[in-house]
């Protein structure tokens, strides 16, 4: 088909004019203006002191941490895993450590974001006897060592041969009970990732066209996401029976008339990531299509009321189910109905400790963040999933974009 063909086929009830098949660079949208500030180095060492008294308190004389989010949160050293390692090495007191390549030292040092000692090691040497070495140094060496829970065991195995006096433990409690509640500055920066991403899908859903695949409305959402001011995390679009299937189906898809676009996209602002979903209709959608619509609509409405302060976090979970259930879908995670847990953590990972899913013990506190999904999915016919993140504060939930208000009007 001709990519520049004219169609007048539009999303009911949207405002759309004829366009071009793929849009052009000329009208997309400008910068958003007041971008937060990144994190500070201030803020770094607060998180980094916060974790120290964590450690006192239960007992744990060092963190490890590899590069990753957790590594970018306590250090602002943004590094890539490979065989070669680097890590930081945070004390229950004192300045922290960092060890890397040699080589590496010089582009380590370009986003390290607080005071550390850096230790290096050569091509021919073992990093973790560096790392066993520092903290005998330290005189660590018969201690609890916390592991950052996503560490690659090569690490664990190294530590313990180099370090067969220390007692090796999850770091969990530590990392999770400072990164589960976020600052205001963290606040300010998803809430601007989501201001982008809604902005981007008021650009793009306009535009989309009859005959058009997911990667071409991606890219409509990732053009429009970096001339907003916002790096593209993901744009996961599914349509027609696809989108009965919540991470989509290999199967060759495009828009037709009168079947569902589902859109679940997100981007990140300093690190801090957006998630947000709209679901809606190419054309006219049938009874069914807007009975069920509702009924999501509904239920992420419960769930956000359900999000207490002071509640578990498996209470939003059953709250949201309990509907469903009551409306003859399931029960419990059998289709139609909702097969994924309600939502999940958001910062600087897009899923991150805790979720909203049942048995989940942890008591929702002001700074917490997650997305609310409780999507309905009819195999082999369509799927309905509605998501806007929300933050607890010291009054309730409090949501990072306004909810779909209609089939018609998905933002």
């Amino acid at each position: 088909m001709d990519r520049r063909r004219l169609l007048t086929l539009g999303v009911a009830g949207l405002a759309l004019t004829t366009v071009p098949f793929a849009a052009g660079a000329a009208d997309l949208p400008g910068r958003l203006p007041n971008a937060p500030p990144p994190i500070g180095a201030a803020e770094r060492q607060a998180r980094i002191a916060k974790a120290q008294k964590l450690m006192r308190e239960q007992g744990v004389s060092a963190l490890l941490v590899e590069p990753g989010s957790s590594l970018i949160y306590f250090t602002g050293i943004h590094w890539s895993r490979s065989e070669r390692l680097t890590c930081a090495i945070i004390p229950a007191e004192g300045e922290i450590g960092v060890v890397t390549p040699f080589f590496e030292e010089p582009s380590v040092r370009e986003s390290l974001g607080v005071p550390a000692q850096v230790r290096t090691w050569q091509e021919h040497e073992d990093p973790l006897a560096l790392v066993a070495g520092w903290l005998k140094d330290r005189k660590l060496g018969s201690g609890v060592i916390g592991i950052e829970e996503t560490n690659r065991y090569f690490i664990v195995d190294g530590l313990k041969r180099n370090l067969p006096t220390a007692t090796l433990k999850n770091g969990a409690p530590i990392v999770r009970g400072c990164r589960m509640i976020k600052s205001p500055a963290e606040i300010a920066l998803m809430q601007h990732a989501t201001d982008i991403t809604i902005a981007a899908y008021r650009y793009a859903i306009p535009k989309v066209e009859a005959e058009m695949h997911p990667s071409d409305i991606g890219r409509l959402m990732n053009q429009a996401t970096v001339a907003l001011g916002g790096e593209p995390e993901f744009e996961l679009i599914l349509l027609g029976e696809a989108s009965a299937y919540p991470h989509g189906s290999g199967k060759p898809q495009a828009v037709k008339a009168g079947e569902v676009v589902l859109m679940d996209c997100g981007c990140t602002v300093e690190g801090y990531q957006s998630d947000v979903s709209r679901t809606f209709v190419f054309g006219e959608p049938t009874a069914k299509q807007r009975k069920v619509w509702s009924e999501v609509q509904r239920g992420q409405q419960i769930a956000f009321e359900a999000a207490k302060l002071g509640a578990a976090a498996g209470s939003v979970d059953d709250a949201a189910r309990g509907y469903y259930v009551g409306l003859g879908y399931g029960p419990d995670y059998k289709l139609p109905g909702l097969s994924h847990r309600t939502g999940h953590g958001i910062g600087l990972d897009g899923h991150e400790p805790v979720n909203l899913v049942r048995g989940e013990t942890t008591k929702l506190a002001p700074g917490m963040c997650f997305s609310d999904e409780p999507g309905i999915y009819i195999p082999g016919e369509f799927g309905v999933r509605l998501e806007d993140c929300f933050h607890m504060t010291e009054t309730g939930p409090k949501w990072f974009s306004q909810p779909s208000v209609s089939i018609e009007k998905p933002v």
